[in-house]
Order: structure tokens, then C-alpha cells, then sequence
């Protein structure tokens, strides 16, 4: 836009500087206040709940009425799970994680209702619901897609949920800023889960923005350092009574890893586990490749048959996932449950092995259901547990798990969690992914202490590989995943571990299918633009994967013809043009729109003669006689014969006179190819939303007057209805007069990112990517546009079948 090209006054500047600032740690705060909320009371109705549920189990054991307490922990879960599912009613885009649909918006793809206030609303209390239900989920993905809410909402002061509180609030109003934030949320939402604040910077990152900027990094951090630490600063002073201590970071704390001081041969890893390691990264990810081959046809199954029914029906398959893993769990616990022996350590009060989240050890967390004095049931003190719980067993329990034990948890944990991940409740994944990766860690420390006599291994260290080998397998993430661990672990040492295991695990699992999020974007068929394009698509050019077919406008059109292409097109933006006709003058003489369209290609083509001319002139100002003699001499030589048409010149070319087609009409289905792919001279981009204001604020002017008696809308103007801009289907066309006249060109972009029809496709890839496109005309050498590249022309199955027909035409 013209008046947006302007630069800001340097106060101006510096006062939107410090209001980003400022929102970027407001969006910090309430993204740590959203994890609060959710992490109490969570933990507040899990506790009744297992409080209920124990007593039970304990009292059923002497009078044989088992039966009782598995209908009582039916109860519980099935009517949290119900509400779960209620509230993904309301807003279906709060089901599952979130995380595919953020990755899509901060890619550019607009998902409807996906950063809205009752989303996040929807999407926070049913997480509580369904990780209380006692379903296989976790909390931490749904944060970052509360983050992200948080972040593209609080900048804006109002939403639509709440049409009668807005503020006047100038600031931010276009997608560039709104993705920015998201961005920071969703990096705030990464850092309050795991209490990781760089760990989410580069989820952001790397999962995330396809438009990144060092300026951006040091904001997303600053966001994610507020979230964690106003979470911490709750949480430790709720808990421990202790405001201030910051004793908490995250919502998933993984303890600190540390061998008893008796054992002087232990060590949390060696170089000779690294061989160990390896192997394990190449089975988490077969097994995450397994999960996700299973999970995605579990998703087809439920696009195929469960949703086109009505949506009572998902809430059926919610509550029947919920009826079978409560079912198997107590079945379990009770019936597949090993005795085993506490060790020494369980009764004294070892500092090293607390919670960091609980008033009591980990020890104290074990379940004796159906075992004698001095003994635990292993099995239930898995299921028996928050997942946070079980996760911390693993790592940090003295005493072991049956090899049987960790095997059928493994495997029962595998199976429900996939089947449980794409129902219509909030469900993260990260959770269920470290608690069964965990449980497949420990269970090959066992066998190498049992069967190979390897004593000096520490089991925590394998739990801790086996998580990050199956996460890493199932979501296939790199450097944000292994930043993230070593946060939650507090132990710089297990750097290099965690990352050999997650690298193995994501080459592994790549060779056999995608991750998990992108899966799902796939499914849904969200155009989504990878980092880069394959290397053969370099045998593509720009034109051979453009749209030729435009729907364009003029610089000055009648009102008739802008609702004509508004209405008969969902394009979000039109290249505005004007014809090379052989015979202007002709036409100039005739049709004062069309003289008005002429007149402005003649004023804005820039020619070498007249670029000449303009500089000649400048010269002249200088003192030297000398120089205005050499000026002089040169304008004489340069300068066209009188009355000839310097742009004629230029645009000569082998055209036949064109028909007489009118600027006010609309691209007709009827025109012949010549009529249709005509010579256009390319002059801007104006997007949808700018006409429709135009049209809505009755911005033109009547063919008997000068275009220059248009109304003019400053920029805040245009912007003031941003993000919703009116449609161009509720606009009462009685108010408007047809034949009145629009002259976009003030405010369309003038000079937007173009590309040559010989431009390689990799090139084109990387400035669109990069550059956070959603338009690139293709331009020819004289300035006329041929062409138009989207989102969907760079496409992998666009490109694939676009290669196909190039290896055909050869």
C-alpha cells in the first residue's frame, strides 16, 4: 500500500517497539496462568478420584466386592470424558492435540475457529476433563495450542465470543504481527509444559514460522522465559506455601537424575551405552513408525464412518475408548500385577529421590494392592498413578519391574494410547509417548542387568533414552525435542545421548513414513510447505507450475464489475492491469474509463528514454557550463521525434487488433484464447478484503468527474475491521450505483514479489517459503504478468504431477 510504504516517525516506531514488548509478556503471563488453571485442577480431580477409588479397592479386597469399585472408577472417567467430549461439541477444532492446526497456521494456512477465544475456553477445561477421565493423553500439546491462542487474541482486544468489550487498540493489525504471536504462545505454551523456555523457542521454530527473524527469536524468548517462571511462581507457592522459591518450572518434571552415593560403580552413562543407545533410537523409531502407520489408519477409518454421522456418535466412540482402557486398567492391576520386593531405600526418606512436585517422595506413590507387608503390586502402581507419576517411577524408583510387568504395559499403553489419539476430546501426545517409550527403556535395563550381567547401568538413564527414542520416533522432531529433555532433566550430560537417540529414532522412522503431526495435516489436506523442495523439481520453471488463467482488475473499474468478480470468485487477491491495445488513441478518444486506465500505464511504466530525461534535468542544476553543454548533446541525440508514443515503442510487438472489450467487464467464460490470454501490463496486487471496504465505505467517483474527487481511507481505516473483514455476500447492492467508478490504485501494492517465467522452481520455492507469501505473480521481460503461483501450486503433489506431464512432454 502507498500510504503504509511511508516510514513511521521515529517515536511512533519506537512506541509500537515497546508495546510489542509488552503484549509478548502479557502473552507470556496468561499462557502461565492457562497452565496453572489446568494443572490444578487436574491434579485436584485425579486426586479424589484415586482417593475414592483406593479406599475402595482396599476395603472391596477383604469382602470381595471388586466388582463395586471398577463400576465407582466407571463412573469417574466416563462422566469426565463426557464433558470432554461436550465441550469439542461446541468447538470441534479443540479435539486432539492442536498442534497440526498450529503448525499449519504458522506455515500461513488459515484454519477457521483455530485461534479463537472459545476455542482456547473449550479446549483447556476439556484437556482437565480427559486426562482426569484417565484417558492415555497428556496436557502438554494442548498447551502450546492454548498458548497460541493466547497470543493471537490478547493483541487483538476482542473476539467474537465477546462482541461488547473491545478497546481501541491501533496496534498490530495485520497477519505478519498475528503470526508473530502465535509464534510466541505457542513457544509460551512448549516452555510452561515441560519448563523449557529455549526448548520452546526452537519448537517454534523449527515446527513452526515459515518467516523467522533474529529480532522475532529474542521476543519468542523473552515469552517463553515469563510463562515458565509465572508458572513456576504459582505452583511453588500454592504447593509448598513457599512464594518465590521457584521449585517448580514445568507441568512435567522429570526429577533429578542422580546415582546413590553407596554405589561407587555407578554412572548414568558410559561410552560404552552409546552403542546401546543407537539401537535403542533404531527401535523407538520402528515403533514410532508402527504407531503412526496404525494411527493413521485408525484416523481414515474414523473420516470414512464416524464422521459423517452425526456427531453424537463421536461421543459414543469417546465414551466407549474410555470403557476399555478403565476396563484394562483395573483388570490389570488386579489380575497381571506382580508382588515385588521394596528395596532399602524405599523407607528412608532418600533426598534424591523427590518429587519435585509433590509434598512426598517417589516411593511413597507405589500401590500395595493385593500384596503382602514389604511388598508392591507393580502393575497398579503404573496404572494407579498420574501419568506424571508412573513417567517418575520409571526414572527414579529403586525398586524393579517385572520384565512381564513393563512388557504388557508396554504393550497395552501402545495400543490404547493410539487408538485413544484422534478421538473428540483435547489429547496431547507427548505424555503417553515418554510414558510407553519409558516403560520400553527400563524394561532393556532390566534384561541387560538380568541376562548380560551389566550392573553398572543406571536405569533412569535407559527410561529417560527409551522416552526420547519413542517420542522422537512417533513425532520425529529434532533440535526442540532435545533441547526440551535436557531442560526437564537438569543434566547437561545427557546432551549428547538424547541427541544421538533422537537423530537415529527420526532417520529410522522417516525411512518407513512422516511424524504423527504431519500425518494429520496430510489427512486433512492443508497445503503445507515443507523447508525445500526435492532437487529434480529443478527441471520445473515458474511457468510451467503457474495459473495462466487470472481474474484481474484495472486500476480504475466500474462498481458493477468489482461485485461481479467478488462474487464469482474466492480468490484472495487480484493483479491489477491494463491491455496493450494497438489502437489507445482510438479509445482514448471514445470511453472515459478506459482513457483513465491508459493514462495511468503511461504515467507508471518507466521508460530508459524518460528515465534519461528526469536525470538530464537534475543535471542541469549543477554550476558547470560544461556539463549542461554535455546534457544538452545527449538529450538532443536520445530524445523520440515529436509526437511519437514512446510506449508504443516499447510495446511493439506482432498483435492484431484486439476487440473491443471494456474495462468494466468481467472475465467471461465465452471469450476466445486470444480475448482470454491477451497482453496484460502487470501494475500491483489488491487483495479481497481492501474491495470489499472499498465497496462497504462507498469509495469511487462518477465518469463525469476526475478520479482525484475519490474519498481517500488513511491505513488505520482500511485496517479498522481487521481480522474480519466484511463479506462480500452481505453487502446490500441498493446502495451502491452500479455505474460508479473505483480507482484501486492507491491502495494496492505496487510492488509486490514477482519471479520471471524462467525462474527455477527452487527459487520460487525459497522466496515464497522465506518470504511468508501467499501470491507471486509470474512477470514477463516487458512487464506484462503471464501467470499467478498460490500456495497450491507449490505443493508436493502439485509439483509431483506437474514433473510427470514435463517427463511427457520430453
Amino acid at each position: 500500500f502507498l500510504f503504509f510504504l511511508y516510514p513511521l516517525p521515529k517515536q511512533k516506531a519506537q512506541r509500537y517497539e515497546a508495546v510489542k514488548w509488552v503484549m509478548v509478556f502479557a502473552i507470556g503471563v496468561c499462557t502461565g496462568l492457562v497452565g496453572l488453571f489446568v494443572d490444578f485442577f487436574v491434579r485436584l480431580f485425579t486426586q479424589l478420584k484415586f482417593q475414592v477409588v483406593q479406599s475402595s479397592v482396599e476395603e472391596c479386597t477383604e469382602k470381595g466386592c471388586l466388582a463395586l469399585s471398577l463400576l465407582e472408577l466407571l463412573g469417574f472417567n466416563l462422566t469426565f470424558v463426557f464433558l470432554a467430549s461436550l465441550l469439542v461439541l461446541i468447538q470441534p477444532v479443540a479435539a486432539g492435540s492442536g498442534i497440526p492446526e498450529i503448525k499449519c497456521y504458522l506455515n500461513g494456512v488459515k484454519v477457521p475457529g483455530v485461534v479463537r477465544l472459545r476455542t482456547v475456553v473449550c479446549k483447556a477445561m476439556g484437556v482437565l476433563f480427559s486426562v482426569a477421565g484417565g484417558l492415555f493423553v497428556g496436557k502438554e500439546g494442548p498447551m502450546i495450542h492454548s498458548g497460541a491462542v493466547v497470543g493471537a487474541g490478547l493483541p487483538q482486544f476482542q473476539s467474537i465470543s465477546l462482541r461488547k468489550i473491545q478497546f481501541n487498540f491501533p496496534y498490530f493489525r495485520s497477519d505478519r504481527d498475528k503470526r508473530d504471536f502465535v509464534s510466541a504462545g505457542a513457544a509460551a505454551g512448549v516452555a510452561a509444559a515441560f519448563g523449557a523456555p529455549i526448548g520452546g523457542t526452537l519448537f517454534s521454530l523449527e515446527e513452526g514460522s515459515s518467516f523467522w527473524n533474529q529480532g522475532l527469536t529474542w521476543k519468542v524468548l523473552f515469552c517463553s522465559m515469563a510463562a515458565t517462571f509465572t508458572l513456576n511462581f504459582f505452583r511453588s507457592g500454592i504447593q509448598f506455601g513457599s512464594w518465590g522459591s521457584f521449585q517448580l518450572p514445568g507441568l512435567l518434571n522429570f526429577g533429578e537424575f542422580k546415582c546413590s552415593e553407596s554405589d561407587k560403580k555407578c554412572h548414568l552413562w558410559t561410552a560404552v551405552d552409546l552403542g546401546f543407545f543407537i539401537l535403542m533410537g533404531i527401535v523407538g523409531g520402528l515403533l514410532g513408525a508402527t504407531f503412526n502407520c496404525l494411527n493413521k489408519r485408525l484416523a481414515k477409518y474414523r473420516m470414512r464412518n464416524v464422521h459423517p454421522k452425526p456427531k453424537l456418535v463421536r461421543v459414543l466412540e469417546s465414551l466407549l475408548v474410555s470403557l476399555t482402557t478403565t476396563v484394562v486398567v483395573f483388570v490389570a492391576s488386579m489380575v497381571l500385577g506382580e508382588c515385588r520386593q521394596m528395596s532399602s531405600t524405599s523407607h528412608s526418606g532418600n533426598d534424591t529421590l523427590s518429587l519435585q512436585g509433590m509434598s512426598e517422595d517417589v516411593n511413597s506413590s507405589i500401590k500395595t494392592f493385593f500384596c503382602p507387608n514389604e511388598t508392591y503390586n507393580d502393575m497398579a502402581t503404573l496404572f494407579f498413578n498420574p501419568q506424571e507419576s508412573a513417567i517418575l517411577q520409571l526414572f527414579h524408583q529403586d525398586g524393579t519391574f517385572s520384565p512381564v510387568t513393563l512388557s504388557l504395559f508396554f504393550l497395552l499403553y501402545f495400543l490404547l494410547s493410539c487408538w485413544t489419539y484422534g478421538i473428540s476430546v483435547p489429547s496431547g501426545l507427548f505424555v503417553p509417548s515418554l510414558l510407553c517409550g519409558a516403560a520400553f527403556g527400563r524394561l532393556v535395563a532390566n534384561l541387560l542387568k538380568s541376562y548380560i550381567g551389566l550392573d553398572h547401568i543406571y536405569s533412569g538413564t535407559f527410561a529417560l533414552i527409551g522416552a526420547a527414542a519413542f517420542l522422537g520416533g512417533v513425532v520425529r522432531m529434532t533440535i526442540s525435542l532435545t533441547v526440551i529433555l535436557i531442560e526437564s532433566t537438569n543434566e547437561i550430560t545427557y546432551g549428547l545421548p538424547i541427541m544421538i537417540t533422537l537423530m537415529v529414532a527420526k532417520w529410522t522412522g522417516d525411512f518407513f513414513n512422516k511424524g504423527i503431526y504431519d500425518i494429520h495435516v496430510n489427512l486433512r489436506g492443508v497445503p503445507l510447505l515443507e523447508w525445500e523442495t526435492e532437487v529434480e523439481m529443478d527441471k520445473l520453471r515458474a511457468s510451467d507450475i503457474m495459473e495462466p488463467n487470472l481474474t484481474y482488475v484495472y486500476p480504475h473499474t466500474r462498481i458493477q464489475s468489482l461485485v461481479s468478480i467478488l462474487r464469482t470468485t474466492v480468490h484472495h487477491a487480484f493483479p491489477v492491469v491494463t491491455e496493450n491495445r494497438g489502437n489507445e488513441r482510438e479509445f482514448m478518444k471514445g470511453n472515459q474509463l478506459i482513457s483513465n486506465n491508459i493514462k495511468f500505464k503511461k504515467s507508471s511504466i518507466l521508460t530508459r528514454a524518460g528515465e534519461q530525461r528526469k536525470r538530464s534535468q537534475s543535471m542541469k542544476s549543477y554550476p558547470s557550463s560544461e556539463l549542461r553543454n554535455m546534457c544538452d548533446e545527449h538529450i538532443a541525440t536520445e530524445e523520440p521525434p515529436e509526437k511519437e508514443d514512446l510506449l508504443q515503442q516499447m510495446l511493439e510487438r506482432r498483435y492484431t487488433p484486439y476487440p473491443n472489450l471494456y474495462p468494466d467487464q468481467s472475465p467471461s467464460e465465452e471469450w476466445t484464447m486470444e480475448e482470454r490470454f491477451r497482453p496484460l501490463t502487470f501494475h500491483g496486487l489488491i487483495l479481497r478484503s481492501q474491495l470489499v471496504t472499498l465497496l462497504v465505505r462507498g469509495v469511487c467517483y462518477s465518469e463525469s468527474q476526475s478520479s482525484a474527487s475519490q474519498p481517500r481511507l488513511s491505513h488505520a481505516e482500511m485496517s479498522e475491521d481487521y481480522p474480519r473483514y466484511p463479506d462480500i455476500h452481505d453487502l446490500d447492492l441498493t446502495l451502491l450505483n452500479p455505474r460508479m467508478i473505483v480507482d484501486v490504485t492507491p491502495y494496492m501494492n505496487p510492488s509486490p514479489f514477482a519471479v520471471s517465467p524462467n525462474t527455477h522452481v527452487s527459487q520460487v520455492f525459497n522466496l515464497f517459503r522465506t518470504m511468508g507469501l501467499r501470491h507471486l505473480p509470474v512477470v514477463n521481460a516487458v512487464g506484462e504478468i503471464v501467470g499467478i503461483i498460490t500456495r497450491h501450486n507449490l505443493t508436493h503433489e502439485f509439483l509431483q504431477a506437474r514433473l510427470r506431464q514435463h517427463y511427457q512432454t520430453i
